[in-house]
């Protein structure tokens, strides 16, 4: 998930909330849109290709 901050970065949450905050985990801060969303990809593809 990806939310923009007042400063105008990006920043990239995890889809779930952590079980021991309460609040989602911050994954990364990237000073474009575009760049957070390639990260997520880049995540995506580690975790599926971990199995």
């Amino acid at each position: 998930m990806i939310r923009k901050l007042a400063s105008g970065e990006y920043r990239l949450y995890a889809r779930k909330v952590d079980p021991k905050t309460g609040r989602r985990r911050n994954l990364g801060t990237f000073g474009s849109k575009e760049q957070a969303q390639q990260h997520e990809r880049e995540i995506q593809y580690f975790k599926r290709r971990q199995h």
